[in-house]
Order: C-alpha cells, then sequence, then structure tokens
C-alpha cells in the first residue's frame, strides 16, 4: 500500500485509470464463476472462490468424456459449427461453460496412452498401464468414481456409443487385466449395479446360439440376469421404439444395447431405427432423476475416436458435434437445478494428430466438409462405398456422397494408386494404410486436404486436452492438471474417497 500510494502521488496513474482499475476490481468481486487456464490449482483472488471443503457436494454429476476429444476436435467441430449456423459468433456449449482446464494424458507405461488407461486414470485417479481396466499395474482393483457415489447412497449411469464392454464405459464399472476379455467385463457389469446402462454391443450379453448373433462362448443369457435383477431391457435397434417412450414410473433399472457391436456414427445414423447419445443421456437424466439422493453419470461420445483413427474429418467433427448436444441436455437440467448439479467435460486423449492447416497454406475450409453424406470410417472402410474393383463407381459413388467432384490429376493419381494396390490383392500396410482399406484411407486424405486438415497418425498421440466445467465445484477442475487429478478432485467435491 506504501508503494502504491507514492506512485498515486508521483501523478503516474490519472484519475481516470484508476476509475478504470477500481471497476475491474469491483467486477472480479462480482463474477461467481472465473475462467481458470494454465495453472495448476485455482486462481487465488481478493475475493477467493470457495474451497472444496466449504462447497456443499453437488447431488447430480455429470462427467462427460469424448473419446479421442482433442483440442483439434473440438476446435474444428466449432468451425464448423459457425458455418453451418451462419454465426461467426457460435459456439458450442462445451466451450462456453465458465471453467476451463487442460490435462495431461500419459499412462503407466506409455506417453501416448490407449483408453484403457486414460479411462482407469478418470475414473479412478490411479495410473496403468495400456490396456488394463481399473486396476493398478499389479493387479490391484481400484475404486471408481461410480462405484463409490454408489457407496454414498447415490444412483449411477453408463451412456456411451461404443459397445458397452469397450474401455471407457467398462473403466467405471468393472476390473480386469485386459481390456480385450469383453465377455468377462460384460459379466462384471451383472453384479456392478449401475441403475442405467446405454450403449452398443449386445453381443457380449445374448447366450450363444440365440435369437441374436453373439460373440460369447458359453449359453450365459445375461440379458436374462439383468431382468432377474429387475432391470428393463431395451435389446436391439426392434426396441429403440420402445426405449424412446419409456417414462419410469418410480426408481427404475434400465439397461439398453442398440446394436450388435458400437452404435453407427452419428452422420449414418437411421434417427428412425436408433437413439442418439442426447436422447440416451435424457433417458438416463429421467431414470436417474427419480432417485431420492441424487446421481452419477458418465456419457461417453465413443466414436469421435473411431473415426479419428480412419482419419474421417466428417465422421469426426459430425460426432463431437452431437456429443455436444448431448451435453445440452446435462445443461437444461443444471439450469432447472443450478445449486445442486456439476458438468465436468474432459477427453481422454487426442485421437490421429490432428492439424488444422498444413504445408504452407494459410487457410482452413470447413465448407469443404459441408456435401459429405457418409462417413469413410465405416462406408467406405466396411459399407457400400467400399471399393469392389469398378473404378467408375467409385468415383461416382464419392462424387455423389463426399462431394468429391472435379478430381486434380494429383488427387485422382492418390486413389488410383491405392486401387492398383488392392486390385494386385496386395494387403493394406499399417506403415501407409494404417491397416484400413487403402482406397477409403486415400479418398479420407484427398477429402481432409481440400479443407487443408492433416493427419499424423492413425493412432492416439500425447496432446494434452481441454476441460470445461460448471456447476457446484467446478472451480476446483481448473488449470493445468494430469488427468488422475481430475477424477481425484471430483473425488473430493463429491465428498467421496477413491481408495485401492
Amino acid at each position: 500500500m506504501i508503494r502504491r500510494r507514492k506512485i498515486l502521488k508521483k501523478g503516474i496513474f490519472s484519475k481516470s485509470l484508476l476509475f478504470v482499475l477500481v471497476a475491474i476490481v469491483l467486477l472480479s468481486g462480482l463474477s461467481s464463476i472465473a475462467v481458470e487456464a494454465m495453472s495448476s490449482k485455482p486462481v487465488e483472488t481478493k475475493n477467493e472462490v470457495k474451497k472444496i471443503e466449504e462447497v456443499k457436494a453437488p447431488k447430480y454429476v455429470f462427467y462427460f468424456i469424448g473419446d479421442g476429444l482433442g483440442p483439434a476436435q473440438r476446435q474444428l467441430a466449432e468451425y464448423y459449427f459457425k458455418y453451418q449456423s451462419k454465426d461467426q459468433n457460435a459456439k458450442l456449449l462445451m466451450d462456453q461453460f465458465p471453467v476451463a482446464g487442460i490435462n495431461t494424458t500419459y499412462s503407466a507405461d506409455s506417453l501416448v496412452t490407449d483408453s484403457a488407461a486414460a479411462g482407469t486414470a478418470l475414473a479412478t485417479g490411479y495410473k496403468t498401464n495400456n490396456g488394463v481396466i481399473a486396476q493398478l499395474p499389479d493387479g490391484t482393483n481400484l475404486k471408481t468414481l461410480a462405484e463409490v457415489a454408489k457407496e454414498k447412497g447415490m444412483a449411477t449411469g453408463l451412456v456411451s456409443t461404443t459397445r458397452l464392454t469397450h474401455a471407457t464405459p467398462a473403466s467405471f464399472a468393472t476390473h480386469i487385466d485386459n481390456r480385450n476379455k469383453e465377455n468377462e467385463i460384460a459379466a462384471q457389469y451383472v453384479e456392478s449395479g449401475v441403475e442405467f446402462l446405454a450403449a452398443g454391443g449386445y453381443r457380449y450379453f445374448v447366450p450363444k446360439g440365440g435369437e441374436l448373433k453373439s460373440k460369447r462362448k458359453d449359453d450365459r443369457d445375461l440379458v436374462k440376469e439383468f431382468k432377474n435383477k429387475g432391470y428393463n431391457t431395451f435389446i436391439s435397434e426392434a426396441d429403440t421404439t420402445q426405449f424412446r417412450s419409456f417414462a419410469p414410473q418410480g426408481k427404475e433399472k434400465v439397461v439398453a444395447l442398440f446394436t450388435y457391436s458400437h452404435l453407427p456414427y452419428e452422420i449414418d445414423r437411421d434417427v428412425n431405427k436408433l437413439p442418439s447419445l442426447a436422447e440416451m443421456t435424457e433417458k438416463g437424466v429421467d431414470v436417474l432423476s427419480k432417485y431420492d439422493n441424487g446421481f452419477f453419470m458418465m456419457i461417453e461420445g465413443g466414436r469421435i475416436d473411431h473415426a479419428a483413427h480412419a482419419n474421417d474429418p466428417a465422421g469426426m467433427l459430425h460426432d463431437t458435434l452431437a456429443f455436444d448436444r448431448a451435453i445440452s441436455k446435462a445443461y437444461k437440467f443444471y439450469q432447472a437445478h443450478p445449486k445442486e448439479t456439476l458438468i465436468v467435460v474432459v477427453g481422454d486423449h487426442e485421437t490421429g494428430g490432428v492439424g488444422l492447416g498444413f504445408a504452407k497454406n494459410y487457410f482452413l475450409n470447413v465448407d469443404k466438409l459441408a456435401a459429405v453424406k457418409v462417413s469413410t470410417a465405416d462406408v467406405l472402410n466396411y459399407g457400400e462405398g467400399k471399393y469392389n474393383g469398378n473404378r467408375d463407381e467409385f468415383f461416382s459413388y464419392i462424387d455423389k456422397n463426399l462431394g468429391l467432384s472435379n478430381l486434380t490429376v494429383q488427387e485422382k493419381a492418390e486413389i488410383v494408386k491405392a486401387m492398383d494396390m488392392v486390385d494386385k490383392g496386395h494387403k493394406a500396410s499399417a506403415r501407409e494404410y494404417g491397416g484400413y482399406d487403402p482406397v477409403a484411407i486415400a479418398t479420407t486424405h484427398v477429402l481432409s486436404e481440400r479443407a487443408n486438415l492433416q493427419w499424423t497418425t492413425y493412432a492416439h498421440s500425447a496432446t494434452s486436452i481441454p476441460l470445461s466445467a460448471v456447476g457446484v465445484g467446478a472451480d476446483n477442475f481448473g488449470g493445468y492438471k494430469d488427468n488422475t487429478e481430475i477424477a481425484k478432485t471430483m473425488a473430493k467435491v463429491m465428498e467421496v474417497e477413491l481408495a485401492r
């Protein structure tokens, strides 16, 4: 204060500037929620935000995880959203939340994590090796946020666009040394007690030799076991209408598995046959809000990652937009319960090494993705658009469904090179085409480069991941943190304890 008075007496600050400084101080004091970025702990101000122990634990917790959702994925989706809405001020809902952070993602045995180790970190607050689900590398089981929430008396829910037995949802309710043991993971779900389960992947829950195609190696009918425990079951797309009309009358339990494997990419989804991630989230809220002691729900946008693995820009951005629409369902609930709700949005890792711009080009043309009607990740690799030896037919298909008309000499040469490889019976090189169909990859790269996007990998990267949050205790999530700190902070905010 002595130094400040001397400076003021010397006339360095004008009266007008002093008034501005006073106004800034008053405004910062009135701000109830501050955006905190690039800091390992909440920024301290004169009117410091409440400490964790001083904030009442949220009754309702939404934990959104975008699989493969790195900074470029969020940014590209927002740029496309601006273009689509014809509003340069438009923003994704997740990018409007008042608290922001950035998180490292490395696993116990690699700087580049897989989804099992990343899911474990986000669910338990501990590092583990790639491929391991909710266990330490030595096999010790770890408590998950869903499990400790249940111990507290909260209802729990897990929602994903992947198979329910996939790494991220499995990390919240099961414990196993290898993520590929999906039959065992499915069996553990029956005993988990999670009240609301909605995803794809019924193949691990229905018996071998039954009416629906199964990948079980036994005759165990896990759907029947769920029913015996009082669950309402919705299995296969044939039950979508029933799921949509289901209205819980009290404390109900639900397991909904709509597809044999993963749910389709949003760009490929038949809206009349399968629910969106937003619909599943909204139904989860309907079911879990009937419970007296609140709920914890993890919602995964799981196929952002899959599209990025296959270097599919349109598939990736549309699944990111679908993820944001799911967040809007939680936000609507938050608006009705602002003093009792916490929403945290994270990614588990980045996928594809996406670059928004490449070479010496200074542009990003998201409009080049507007004509895309199908995913290149699924439809060109495995579906109706897969190259079958008929070159004219393929070029006609990508003209009609990807907007790839008037190919340049260089663009056509890249696709023809891949066609030659396929026609000669050469299998895709893991190094050159990531194990995917060469023609599909060559085509998706032409599409990407028209938009001036580039990819560095068919796998994950070590890129740090953005976080955003709103609601009760949200201030504690801001700053530069490791992914394990997110789970530990959430446990403290929820007033539960994560332990080995």
